[in-house]
């Protein structure tokens, strides 16, 4: 029987493989999913190694307590995560930071210092603020106060071409800012080098600033005063952010979930792509592979960086080497504190440490402090971090006995923890070092000229929920579109 004609168009039944069950993963699914309802005439199958969907989206819920494995939220002006947990009826579950008792506090010399209220990043908005800060000695607030003045100067002297983070702040505001406030902020986000981080790449909204504006601090002053409506800096969920992919989970035909199926193999055969599996943990038949591969019209890889250029590596060696993406692992230890027990810890949202200080995490965030429900009445929740080298130290010792020595040897003597949840994620966080943008644009033109393969994660166009939730989206509806041949 011949495909209906409708409009000049014949359709074309196009079958898509998704490799990987994290949240981008799941994002493509559900839109593939919503696609299929209107109309589009495509089927998909997912394929997850493990025998979970979500990825480092890790939530553990226990006695009231939320602890996160993970992300324990998104940055809130990004719209792609809220709109999608609207969608799947999450709407009343969200949850917003406390903004009202924001604090971060750097870790220097063994003490909690404050950053200056109305701090974006390094970028101060009230210059008021930073007189009497114990942060910045008189050297570094001269460098606040005189880069506004230094204005056109600085937009002038903006590169057309790609800098490190490191190169973009001494412009503005001098080596002090980078290493006190800079560096540990970059390090806690990306587990990165800010002399490598590329800055049009993890910092392009402030790129922009300066294009437009030359000083930094003059582009939020003066944005500040458009009278938009301020939002929550963070969102999240009352469940912890898995109750996210739980949702899309609930969304997706079962029969096109593969959990525990390893994909060993993908090669291009005419049209279409051969992938050869293998079962893992124990379902039947034995990790050896499948004798026959699975072919799809399309393929989707939703994989760490280094998982998706072995996959490539074969097929286009010249494709896998700007996969050669650096990688960063990561370390969380969540704790449970017992209700009625009080906490040394200061109001706030937590702490960064120095990179190469006298302590091995990263950052301590007080997690009951920063959302709401996190803990039960009078109960507090914690979560260390570690990265790099550390994370991958740290998880061949007693992590949870040495970590919570360590948060106690910064903010006092803790009650014992009620529960505790430990994650080790290995080279989870990409370095976006310069020149990031160039290469993922030479990679997404090497991947078109392969047809049906689509790259998606946070190796490439951002590593928040947000932005791979809008990638994986905006990748799935191009897609389902081309299911309509000519």
């Amino acid at each position: 029987m011949q495909p209906s004609v409708a409009e000049g168009c014949a359709l074309v039944t196009k079958s898509v493989a998704i490799v990987g069950g994290g949240i981008a993963g799941l994002a493509a699914a559900y839109e593939f999913t919503k696609q299929q309802q209107a109309g589009a005439d495509l089927t998909f199958t997912l394929f997850e190694a493990s025998n979970r969907l979500g990825g480092i989206v890790d939530t553990v819920r226990q006695d009231g307590y939320v602890l996160e494995g993970g992300p324990d939220g998104w940055v809130s002006e990004k719209p792609w995560a809220r709109e999608l947990a609207i969608e799947l009826g999450l709407e009343q579950d969200l949850i917003y930071s406390n903004d009202a008792e924001r604090v971060t506090y750097i870790l220097r010399n063994g003490k909690l210092l404050p950053l200056p209220d109305g701090m974006r990043m390094m970028v101060p908005t009230d210059l008021h603020a930073l007189e009497g800060s114990p942060l910045f000695s008189d050297e570094a607030r001269h460098w606040y106060r005189t880069e506004p003045l230094r204005a056109a100067e600085l937009k002038a002297n903006a590169p057309d071409a790609d800098e490190s983070v490191a190169s973009f702040v001494l412009r503005h505001f001098g080596r002090e800012v980078l290493e006190t406030v800079g560096a540990p902020l970059l390090n806690g986000v990306f587990g990165g080098d800010v002399h490598q981080l590329s800055v049009q790449a993890v910092m392009q909204p402030f790129v922009q600033m300066e294009r437009e504006f030359g000083s930094l601090i003059v582009a939020l002053q003066t944005r500040a005063r458009t009278g938009r409506v301020a939002q929550p800096i963070f969102t999240s969920l009352r469940g912890g952010v898995a109750q996210l992919t739980y949702a899309l989970a609930a969304t997706l035909p079962s029969n096109a979930l593969l959990l525990n199926r390893r994909v060993l193999t993908l090669a291009r055969a005419g049209q279409q792509w051969h992938l050869h599996t293998a079962h893992t943990g124990d379902a039947p038949p034995p990790a050896t592979g499948d004798s026959q591969p699975l072919r799809f019209d399309a393929v989707l890889l939703a994989l760490p960086v280094w998982e998706t250029r072995r996959l490539l590596q074969d097929l286009d060696p010249a494709l896998a080497a700007l996969l050669e993406t650096p990688g960063s692992s990561a370390l969380t230890v969540a704790y449970a504190l017992p209700a009625g027990q009080p906490v040394p810890w200061p109001k706030g949202f937590g702490f960064l440490a120095l990179p190469g200080g006298s302590v091995r995490m990263l950052a301590a965030t007080f997690a009951d402090q920063k959302f709401p429900h996190r803990a039960p009445a009078g109960g507090h929740s914690v979560r260390v971090y570690y990265g790099g080298s550390e994370a991958e130290a740290m998880r061949h010792q007693d992590v949870k006995t040495l970590a919570y020595a360590e948060l106690e040897r910064i903010v006092g003597a803790l009650p014992k923890p009620l529960h505790s949840s430990v994650r080790y994620w290995p080279m989870a966080l990409p370095q976006y070092h310069v020149g990031h943008l160039q290469r993922v644009a030479e990679l997404d033109r090497r991947v078109a000229e392969l047809g049906g393969l689509q790259l998606l994660g946070n190796g490439f166009r951002g590593v928040g929920l947000p932005d791979l939730i809008r990638d994986a989206r905006v990748t799935a509806r191009a897609v389902a579109s081309a299911s309509m041949a000519p």
